[in-house]
């Protein structure tokens, strides 16, 4: 039974409503655990116990004045941002978080798109996303936004190839590249992070270096380039860039629970509240990780990133192949 038309445009605005507010309180949630695990309160002053400063960060950016440089080009300064920030609720529409239902003889599934090739769907998008962080240091005609962009794409594609080789393992073991499919073969069996721990590892690794998360946030270098990519953009138009990065971590953290940890199978058939509490627990660890860990030089990163994840994904796909054909 196919699912209607109006059901998946109702669905869609939904999800992206959800996925905005989810981003909009992350950025609380992230502030208020750092704040814990420093001994220190985080924000508190806006609302009950800080509640609505997403609200009043983005009055804020809304509000801001959003200055460019005069000699910036135009038109790929102001599309760098939007094609940053679609991109990054674009992918979520593949990541499914339910096995679907059937209401009242209407066909509801478990994700908005539901294709064939789900997985290189959100790779492609993550890849095109990337054009939005360069083309913006570009366009901005600055020095500093130019070297923040050139780092950020020199991170992204060589930590993309690590990403990509980590889930080679998940697509021989689920047969597909379909997402729900792989969850359903994860419920009937076992969560691939036993089988693939390996794996598991590299897409972890390669998905903080992707979202330029601690340690791997050289991308901003604050110390050189002031802020990186988006050093020469104010008001809403930074806030696109933050919202993707964001959107990015939780479409990431989503990834890795569809793949990984069965997506929404649980002990108790509670759906998609599996999904939730298993990504906000990854979402944990990505913020545990940036509390506790100094930032890595330059150097140190790129050799880290090609010396070890890239043959240690190989050597994991390789195995995996192994097993299968073996058994």
């Amino acid at each position: 039974m196919s699912e209607p038309w109006w059901i998946s445009i109702i669905k869609a605005v939904v999800i992206v409503n959800i996925v905005l507010g989810l981003f909009a309180y992350l950025t609380l949630i992230e502030r208020k655990v750092m704040g814990r695990m420093q001994l220190r309160y985080g924000p508190n002053r806006a609302g009950p116990y800080g509640l609505l400063q997403p609200i009043a960060d983005l009055v804020k950016l809304v509000r801001k004045e959003a200055f460019a440089p005069s000699s910036a080009i135009e038109l790929p300064y102001i599309l760098a941002p939007i094609v940053s920030a679609f991109t990054a609720i674009a992918a979520f529409a593949f990541i499914p978080w339910g096995p679907g239902w059937t209401v009242h003889g209407w066909r509801i599934n478990g994700e908005v798109a539901n294709v064939s090739i789900g997985l290189i769907a959100i790779f492609a998008l993550g890849s095109i996303g990337i054009y939005g962080f360069i083309v913006g240091g570009w366009a901005s005609e600055s020095k500093y936004s130019i070297l923040g962009s050139m780092r950020t794409c020199a991170q992204l594609v060589s930590y993309e190839v690590s990403l990509a080789l980590s889930v080679l393992g998940v697509v021989i073991l689920g047969r597909s590249l379909n997402l729900p499919e792989i969850v359903a073969r994860q419920g009937s069996w076992l969560p691939y992070a036993a089988p693939e721990f390996i794996g598991l590892v590299v897409f972890f690794f390669g998905g903080i270096a992707e979202t330029s998360r601690a340690p791997f946030d050289l991308p901003e270098a604050e110390q050189e380039l002031v802020a990186g990519y988006h050093t020469e953009y104010s008001g809403m138009r930074w806030g696109l860039f933050q919202m993707a990065e964001y959107i990015n971590l939780i479409t990431l953290s989503g990834l890795m629970v569809t793949l990984f940890f069965s997506g929404w199978h649980g002990p108790w058939d509670i759906g998609p509240i599996w999904f939730v509490l298993k990504t906000m627990a990854v979402l944990f660890v990505f913020i545990w990780l940036r509390t506790t860990l100094p930032r890595l030089r330059y150097d140190q990163l790129m050799r880290f990133g090609w010396k070890i994840l890239l043959p240690v994904a190989t050597v994991n796909a390789v195995v995996t192949a192994l097993l299968v054909v073996a058994f």
